[in-house]
């Protein structure tokens, strides 16, 4: 229950509707209240009409009145309750816009290691399950709560008035009857965890095979899929059976239970009816009395069912909040780093700030420097960088050379600041990039991938990705840089055309072409280009290849290359061979050293079935 108290102190801004449905649940209690003692009262003066000791004329007239107090009632009951309803649906869907929007806050800003382990459809399931739980508890919970409780003491209270024995024995049931609720709920707790796990691994493997689809079919695994998925599904009809068969039966336990108190009670009340303790009047009373302190306790067992679900869902939401955000990981690897030896103030603490800008250094530094930089993914793992020390000129062309799985990708990795350096240094225009804001960092690199990564929505969008606020003429402009004008003032709707998901209306090359106006657009003085051009056909590559010349220019350039023509135009290479950094030169240099360059220009020069799947092992196409 301290997860759904620390939800509703979660949303300060919701404040005003709860007590709007608080005073709509005073009212309607009140109102419910009133009803017993109307009917009461007509029961007393149809009596007395009986037993001859009032006139018909006097009766009829006092019933009317009593019935038409009655309508007022119900009529203004029912407006509170459209009221408190209203409020209350409100109420959810800002809860759950405001829930919705910090669990996606938060997961925007953990670090890339979440991503690396989590499967995307869990993380999505994760969000719609926890959310879906919680607002449909807190909706039941305000619009039914406060009316269950207020009815329930006012009843213990008025009972009381009657006959505290009575009102005793009804407030006995209350506290046994949660009691017992409570004993059974943490078994069932366990259970609808299981369940949960099951379906999270179901919907991430459904997502996976639905981003998948072509390669599904390809090799004729939907049969596998949709054992696999219907296994996960079916564990949880098992886990259900125990589950509900412990519910129900404990609850069926506890309902004839409360039948045989009611039973009694309503025993004790005719008793005392028929010895003239009460009148009949009073006898309508206290049963309707305790008629409506039944139903809060019946009702009980929904709202602990729901309430159990908003706290299974609440432990996976405040589970994902709990990770430690991006930022916050930066920091600590830099006090990390700096118990480890690196010269520090004393008492000041590293947290990230926004930096100054890359040419605050008077233009004298290189635009990135990498001084003796480890790093392993799995704290404590295998390194996979080792020592290593580079740096990028301004307007220098650099190329990454080495095998594949040698570090090159994590290289780029840490230059955008998407893992933190487990010891050394990256600096960027000078500036520690540790210490940088992570929006001042990632604004001076625009990259482009070997998968172009674009988005549903139009081509507009995705190009203006890099600046939503940008002008068609800009847009427009990044798009013929990129040679992608062409086949976009082709489409029946130019740069408004629809690519679909992914960007799978469009060849890998248009693909391509777009992402690279994007980068284009962002306009930023780094550049990293990883295998830019190594998943395209020929004719693609080299257009991509043209508009990749095109936006280097000017720019301090990171490449992972694909081809030995296109490293052969850098200015230096960096071969990379065991974590570490083997050499570093011209082409022209490093052509005659013997080392892993020279290595792939021979390679090349054979043309072997050999040599080229050497060439592959480096990521390089024969």
């Amino acid at each position: 229950m301290s997860s759904l108290l620390r939800i509703l102190r979660f949303v300060p801004d919701l404040r005003p509707l709860y007590l709007g449905i608080a005073a709509s649940g005073v009212l309607m209690a009140a109102f419910a209240l009133v009803t017993p003692f109307l009917i009461g009262a007509a029961a007393d003066h149809i009596v007395e009409a009986v037993a001859g000791r009032a006139t018909v004329a006097d009766t009829v007239r006092a019933v009317t009145w009593l019935a038409a107090v009655f309508l007022a009632v119900e009529l203004a009951s029912t407006a509170v309750v459209s009221v408190g309803g209203y409020w209350g649906d409100l109420m959810a869907a800002r809860m759950r816009t405001i829930l919705s929007s910090r669990y996606f806050d938060h997961l925007l800003h953990l670090p890339q290691r979440y991503f690396d382990t989590e499967v995307t459809g869990r993380i999505t399931n994760r969000l719609n399950r926890s959310i879906t739980e919680l607002t449909q508890f807190l909706n039941f919970f305000a619009n039914n709560a406060f009316t269950m409780l207020l009815t329930t003491a006012a009843v213990l209270v008025i009972t009381g008035f009657y006959w505290w024995p009575l009102a005793v024995l009804l407030a006995v049931v209350f506290p046994v009857y949660m009691w017992l609720t409570a004993k059974t709920s943490a078994r069932w707790q366990v259970w609808e965890g299981e369940k949960n796990t099951e379906v999270d691994i179901a919907s991430g493997r459904f997502t996976e095979v639905v981003a998948q689809m072509p390669v599904v079919r390809a090799y004729n695994r939907q049969d596998t899929e949709l054992s696999g998925f219907r296994e996960r599904f079916g564990r949880t009809i098992g886990i259900t059976r125990a589950q509900s068969r412990w519910w129900h039966s404990m609850d069926a336990a506890r309902r004839v239970a409360l039948n045989l108190v009611f039973a009694g009670l309503y025993l004790i009340v005719f008793v005392r009816t028929a010895q003239g303790h009460f009148s009949v009047g009073d006898m309508v009373i206290l049963l309707q009395l305790m008629t409506m302190a039944r139903e809060p306790i019946f009702s009980m067992s929904y709202l602990v069912d729901s309430a159990q679900r908003a706290v299974a869902g609440s432990k996976d939401y405040f589970a994902v909040l709990a990770e430690e955000r991006e930022e916050q990981a930066r920091g600590d690897a830099v006090r990390g780093q700096a118990v480890h030896g690196q010269a520090e103030v004393a008492g000041a603490v590293v947290v990230p700030r926004r930096g100054p800008t890359p040419h605050d250094d008077g233009g004298t530094a290189p635009a990135v420097r990498f001084q003796g930089v480890r790093f392993a993914y799995e704290p404590g793992g295998e390194d996979v960088l080792r020592g290593v020390d580079f740096e990028i000129g301004r307007g220098e062309k650099v190329a990454l050379v080495g095998e594949s799985g040698g570090g090159k990708s994590t290289v780029t990795n840490l230059l955008m600041g998407l893992y933190p350096v487990s010891e050394g240094r990256i600096e960027v225009f000078g500036q520690d990039a540790a210490a940088m804001d992570l929006r001042v960092l990632r604004e001076q690199i625009a990259t482009v991938f070997q998968e172009p990564n674009l988005f549903s929505g139009t081509v507009r969008e995705n190009i203006a990705y890099a600046d939503p606020d940008a002008s068609d003429e800009r847009v427009r402009a990044a798009a013929r840089a990129a040679f992608a004008d062409g086949f976009v003032e082709g489409f029946p709707d130019g740069y408004e055309q629809l690519i679909g998901e992914r960007g799978l209306r469009l060849s890998g090359g248009q693909r391509q072409r777009i992402a690279v106006a994007r980068a284009v657009l962002k306009d930023a003085p780094i550049l990293i280009l990883d295998e830019a051009t190594s998943s395209l056909d020929t004719k693609s590559e080299r257009l991509v290849q043209a508009a990749l010349d095109e936006l280097m220019v000017g720019r301090s350039s990171l490449i992972v290359a694909h081809r030995l023509s296109t490293i052969a135009a850098v200015d230096r290479i960096v071969t990379l061979r065991g974590g570490r950094v083997d050499e570093v030169g011209t082409p022209a240099e490093l052509a005659q050293t013997g080392g892993i360059y020279a290595q792939l220009l021979r390679l090349q020069q054979a043309g072997t079935k050999e040599a080229k799947k050497l060439l592959k092992e480096y990521g390089i196409a024969g």
